[in-house]
């Protein structure tokens, strides 16, 4: 196991890139601790299996180093880097059986045939494919061969890290959350370090102990899942993370209030400088009600089972509000906002409230 140090890491597919649009992953500078278990979170494009490919060693970075521990692995290939990766779609022998499969990364290695057998027998079991041991991994369906290079990916316990590439796009969805739930119990019992691709941010928020969120080739954010959701660093994880996502208005912010482009005042809970910018605030923090706050117009009402979506505007800005199974929504026209919960936002990055002394 080893942490993993991104240093001045930025990259480029052009032979002479002229400015930042020019680079895939902009610099980035970051610490990734021993034993943690990390997801790179973001829509196609973005930069994650760049990033992805960079710590393996398949892709050699304009800039920068890596180091794992502290030895700079840069220049080394992915064989020197004692890795293990699982990619989107399953790496497979055919010809071999599910067993033999399992066993091929220990046997190249020399390890006993006992301490092989119980390792492979308790991978199988993570897995559930203890009844197909025996069986040729030919003809196998395609959620079974990727649980097989999941299994594959697991099965040593000696490496510097795991690294998954969008690992369940090919499986099941009534089998995935079984197998996130297993994923997370593996790094819980051996504590290896795991790097976790996904445009999924369920698959991201319910694996990693931090999720690191990338947007347009650049880390936006790196955090707990519960900080993504209560302070998200960007707009972009504020529309990203959460369904629906955060919503947005412009306003004019100064001291505690923020005023709304056609004059409506809404309090925050902090202290701010004046600046031009938006709001954020969460579906689950705004409230129908029928006296007070701020007039809306409710276009739709949809149903979801533990809550209801209340589709709505707000001085013609689409706003989404969550009222829980069971609130009467009839007759309610008007809005309030728990300050608290409100965010202020310039040129899209989050402005921490002032210290009031």
């Amino acid at each position: 196991m080893a942490r993993i140090t991104l240093r001045n890491l930025a990259h480029s597919y052009l032979p002479t890139p002229q400015g930042d649009g020019d680079y895939a992953l902009k610099e980035l500078d970051h610490v990734w601790q021993d034993g943690g278990a990390y997801a790179l979170l973001g829509a196609s494009g973005c930069g994650k299996t760049t990033l992805l490919n960079i710590i393996s060693g398949l892709l050699r970075p304009s800039h920068g180093r890596v180091l794992f521990g502290d030895r700079d692995v840069t220049d080394e290939p992915t064989a020197a880097r004692n890795i293990a990766q699982v990619f989107q779609f399953p790496v497979v022998y055919d010809t071999m059986t599910v067993r033999e499969n399992l066993a091929f990364p220990l046997r190249n290695r020399g390890r006993d045939a006992a301490y092989i057998k119980a390792r492979v027998q308790q991978i199988a079991a993570i897995i559930g494919m203890e009844s197909a041991l025996d069986r040729k991994a030919q003809g196998l369906t395609a959620d079974a061969k990727q649980k097989i290079s999941l299994g594959r990916g697991m099965v040593r316990e000696d490496v510097n890290a795991i690294l998954f590439d969008e690992p369940l796009t090919v499986i099941d969805p009534h089998m995935k959350w079984g197998l996130r739930t297993q994923l997370k119990q593996l790094h819980r019992e051996f504590g290896h370090t795991m790097i976790y691709v996904t445009h999924d941010q369920t698959e991201a928020l319910t694996f990693a102990d931090k999720v690191v969120v990338m947007h347009e080739g650049r880390v936006v954010q790196m955090g707990t899942p519960q900080d993504l959701f209560e302070t998200p660093a960007h707009t972009f994880v504020g529309y990203f993370i959460g369904s629906p996502g955060m919503n947005f208005i412009d306003a004019q912010v100064a001291g505690d209030t923020a005023t709304l482009p056609g004059g409506a005042q809404v309090g925050l809970g902090g202290h701010y400088a004046p600046l031009s910018g938006k709001i954020g605030i969460r579906p689950e923090h705004a409230a129908l009600t029928g006296q007070g706050g701020l007039p809306v117009t409710i276009r739709r009402i949809e149903d979801v089972g533990r809550h209801r979506l209340i589709r709505a505007e707000l001085q013609g800005v689409p706003l989404n509000i969550v009222a829980p199974e069971g609130q009467p929504v009839a007759g309610l026209d008007r809005v309030v906002f728990d300050p608290r919960r409100i965010n202020v936002y310039a040129d899209d990055w989050r402005v921490a409230p002032q210290e009031i002394a």
